[in-house]
Parts: structure tokens; C-alpha cells; sequence
């Protein structure tokens, strides 16, 4: 009974928590539907105007284009070298792999402008300020531990004894880890990449320092929109943002429910 009661409580209270933390973001959509032409509250008014804008105007569609591309390549990167360093981390499994883990996490600690100002002085002398590789490698940096903690975490919980018995049937490595490895912790890696897409998708500070004019993502037209002219299509953007999240942690959570749900049977 207390028990039960106990959970009640600390599901109540995770519940309250995320509110807090997500009500400021969703007062965009109210902005977003306001038919003036500068941030404001609707009024018994309502208009869709902005999206219209947003949907239609070539600078906001590009730097929609931009984002996505500029994500989905640091994705793909962020995911084959945070899996192939929380694979290597986790056979290592000594005092050492856990001080390289600890400088891979790295840029999640050191605060976002401090990176910013590291990756400008280094990519100036490489001729990589404001051009999609640089953003690229910047975003790849950053989004590289997400996926390192999350294939780490489905490491975890993998079962050693499986890559044996398959180097023991005369698997080669490459082999163990393509059909025995990978699929086993698949629900990590697919988390890893959606966060590393998240991560770039919305990254502003790193972005404002090393991208000029060629390279314009929309967190960087939205920055621009509030800074110049309180545009309320940045509020129309900030909902779509808000959206296109919302869908990937909810592909996540699909994911990794439909593993759990395959990997009873075989567990009883």
C-alpha cells in the first residue's frame, strides 16, 4: 500500500516537474497565432499568417533545409563514433577507459561559448568558418557524447556470455558485432542519434560563431528575428521546433518500448 502510494507521489511530482520545466516553451503558440505584426498575445483574434510566412518564404524554408541537412550528417557521424568509442570504452573496462570516457563527456560540462570560442580560433587557420563542414564537425563534437552515454547504458545491460558463444562457433569480430553486438543494444543507438539530431537541430551558440552568411540554420534566423524585429514568425518556427521534438522523442520511446516487448518472450 505505501508502496504503491510512493509511486503514485513520484509520478505526480515527474509529471508537475516536466510542466515547469515545458510550460514556458509552449506560450509560442499562442504568439504564433497572433494576427499583429510584432510578438504579442492574440486577443479574441487569431490568424495563421506567420506560418503562412514560414512556409512560403524562401529565407526560412532554406534555413530549414540547412538545419536538417546540417543535422542528419551530424547525426550519422555523432552515432558512428559515440557507438564505436562506447563499444571500445566498454571491452577496455579499466580505470583508464573510465578517465577517456570522463574527457569525452567533456563537452557536455564545459559551457556552450567556451566551445564556441574553441571552435572559432581552430577553424579559422582551416578555412572552415561558415561552410556546412564546419558546422558539421562542430555540432559532431558536441552531439558525440550523447550517444557515447546512451549505447553505454545499453551496454549495461548486455549480457557478455552472448559475444563468447559466438567467437566460440568461430565468428570473426566483425561478424559478433554486426549480428550478435549491435542488434542487442540497437534501442541505445537509435536514442543516441535521435538526441544527436535534436542536439544540432536546435544548437544557436556554437552556430553564431562560426557561421557568417553562406551557412544560415533556422535557430540562428529565429536568433536574428527577435534581436531585429520581434518577428512573430520566429514564434510559428519555435512551434514547429517544438513539434519535430516532441515526434522524435516519441519515435524514441516507441522504439525502445517495442524492444522491451520483443525481448520478454526470450527473457521468460
Amino acid at each position: 500500500m505505501r508502496k504503491g502510494l510512493a509511486e503514485a507521489l513520484n509520478r505526480y511530482w515527474a509529471w508537475l516537474l516536466l510542466l515547469f520545466l515545458v510550460a514556458p516553451a509552449l506560450i509560442a503558440l499562442p504568439v504564433s497565432l497572433t494576427p499583429k505584426g510584432f510578438l504579442s498575445m492574440p486577443k479574441g483574434e487569431y490568424s495563421l499568417r506567420h506560418f503562412d510566412k514560414l512556409f512560403t518564404s524562401e529565407e526560412w524554408l532554406s534555413s530549414f533545409w540547412q538545419s536538417a541537412v546540417i543535422a542528419l550528417a551530424t547525426s550519422a557521424l555523432a552515432t558512428a563514433l559515440g557507438t564505436a568509442c562506447a563499444i571500445g570504452l566498454w571491452r577496455v573496462a579499466s580505470r583508464l577507459g573510465e578517465a577517456v570516457r570522463a574527457f569525452l563527456l567533456l563537452p557536455l560540462v564545459v559551457p556552450p561559448i567556451i566551445s564556441a570560442m574553441a571552435f572559432y580560433r581552430l577553424f579559422v587557420p582551416m578555412g572552415l568558418i561558415d561552410t556546412y563542414a564546419g558546422l558539421i564537425l562542430a555540432h559532431t563534437v558536441l552531439a558525440s557524447p550523447l550517444v557515447l552515454i546512451t549505447v553505454s547504458t545499453s551496454l549495461a545491460g548486455f549480457d557478455p556470455r552472448l559475444e563468447q558463444a559466438s567467437r566460440s562457433l568461430g565468428a570473426s569480430q566483425w561478424t559478433t558485432m554486426r549480428r550478435v553486438i549491435l542488434p542487442s543494444i540497437r534501442p541505445g543507438v537509435l536514442a543516441g542519434a535521435i538526441f544527436a539530431f535534436i542536439a544540432s537541430w536546435d544548437e544557436i551558440v556554437v552556430t553564431l560563431f562560426i557561421s557568417k552568411f553562406s551557412v544560415y540554420t533556422l535557430p540562428r534566423r529565429m536568433w536574428n528575428g527577435i534581436r531585429e524585429n520581434t518577428d512573430p514568425t520566429v514564434a510559428a518556427a519555435a512551434v514547429v521546433l517544438i513539434s519535430i521534438t516532441l515526434i522524435f522523442f516519441l519515435a524514441q520511446s516507441l522504439i525502445a518500448r517495442r524492444h522491451r516487448a520483443s525481448a520478454s518472450p526470450g527473457e521468460a
